[in-house]
């Protein structure tokens, strides 16, 4: 039977931690860059339509291009870490901010599918740290056995991207066009930039040497493989992916298309979709923090979110459920249901880094974070491609049957990975 794993020891037990307010400060203020880091990646779910008519191309060559930012994300994760050895936190952090504004500038001005591809390049890697930033001051300057709660509050923080994402994002571009919606994250940069240089105080690892940039991509992938490591990173592959594909892409094309809801109706879906995104975690942590269990957790969560995924285009276009109540298609209710469900479900998500940094010594936690974030998007780099001929060829439905299937299959796998690990001993 699988079991809750030991929290790691702190590194140095002489480690003078910072008061809740020193501490929460500064991790909110960094959080703001997950917020718009979920902002940008969760645009296309309410713009695709508009960005493929203005420039051309067909909903798959969106989904096709917009993965180019999930790549060029997690490309950025092993030279963000090395960074985060080298420097501080705020300088790593002051510069993908910048990196942020050009992108978003670009963005106003694209022109055709490639000057597309290269702002979702360019904002990529602008917001590949934007997650990793504040988990690493966590892992620095908290203490070890609060990390999951804090690593909860970052995610819930950063989350709330999603809302800017959803309605508020669907009406503006509903009155002023997908390009001012691009443009938006500029300004949301520059203004946590300015509270960055503020808030912020230089945080480094330690005055050791680091090490080299070859060394650390091969101490990243050595823990990625490892025996205890294996079943997290198979389901951060997936878990992510499907995610960010319901949330950030099909779900609004989904509820536009099936349940013909106008765009802001859509949008207000996606922002209680989004609300489950945010609160759900914190209430994921606190029943794993009170039963434990997180094995169980992650593998029913997953389970069930791909049920749900599963289920909506059964009740669309005669499908099975459709027929079984005697109906061409259910209400959009139903989809409404299905959609917020997949939110609670796949809310478990968040505590594949809390197994990531429980699962290694203190001071290899930042480089297991960056083995599950990188997980995290080289899975939704390589689904986002594939979702794109699974949708010219099976349309919307065979989309979403798609990462409901993978979203299941994760799951199980991730039992059956973890389950092995316990019996070997690892």
């Amino acid at each position: 039977m699988l079991s809750r794993p030991p929290m790691s020891p702190p590194a140095n037990t002489n480690t003078s931690y910072g008061t809740i307010w020193q501490v929460a400060l500064p991790l909110m203020v960094l959080a703001l860059g997950h917020t718009i880091s979920n902002l940008v990646r969760t645009l296309p779910a309410v713009s695709a339509d508009l960005v493929a008519r203005d420039l051309a191309l067909s909903a798959g060559d969106i989904a096709a291009v917009t993965g180019v930012y999930h790549l060029a994300f997690a490309a950025g994760q092993i030279p963000v870490g090395v960074a985060l050895d080298r420097y501080s936190v705020k300088a790593v952090v002051s510069t993908l901010l910048g990196v942020v504004v050009v992108g978003s500038v670009l963005a106003e001005f694209v022109q055709g599918a490639t000057g597309f591809a290269i702002t979702q390049i360019v904002l990529g890697i602008g917001t590949c740290g934007m997650l990793l930033c504040p988990l690493t001051y966590a892992a620095r300057t908290t203490d070890p056995s609060r990390f999951a709660l804090w690593s909860a509050v970052i995610l819930a923080i950063g989350n709330t991207g999603m809302i800017l994402s959803a309605s508020p994002m669907a009406w503006l571009i509903e009155h002023h066009g997908w390009r001012l919606a691009y443009g938006l994250p500029a300004l949301f940069a520059l203004l946590v930039l300015i509270i960055v240089q503020l808030a912020i105080r230089p945080v480094r690892a330690s005055n050791d040497m680091p090490a080299s940039i070859g060394s650390e991509v091969r101490e990243v992938l050595k823990i990625g493989i490892s025996p205890a490591l294996r079943g997290v990173i198979l389901l951060a592959f997936v878990s992510f992916a499907v995610m960010i594909g319901v949330r950030g892409m099909w779900a609004g094309p989904w509820l536009m298309e099936a349940k013909d809801m106008a765009r802001v109706s859509a949008g207000n879906v996606l922002l209680a979709l989004t609300l489950m995104l945010i609160t759900m975690p914190m209430v994921v942590g606190l029943i794993e923090k009170r039963f434990g269990r997180p094995y169980a957790l992650l593998a029913i969560g997953h389970v069930l979110a791909g049920v749900a995924l599963i289920l909506l285009p059964a009740g669309s276009d005669n499908g099975l459920l459709a027929r079984a109540f005697g109906a061409e298609t259910l209400s959009a209710s139903f989809d409404i249901t299905l959609v917020v469900a997949f939110g609670i479900f796949i809310s478990v998500q968040p505590l594949l880094f809390a197994l990531g940094r429980a699962a290694v010594e203190p001071r290899h936690a930042g480089k297991a974070l960056s083995a599950v974030n990188l997980s995290f998007f080289v899975g939704a780099a390589a689904i986002q491609a594939v979702s794109a001929p699974v949708n010219a060829s099976f349309g919307l439905a065979g989309v979403l049957m798609f990462l409901g299937m993978l979203s299941m299959v994760g799951g199980f796998g991730f039992w059956l990975l973890q389950s092995r690990t316990s019996l070997d001993g690892g």
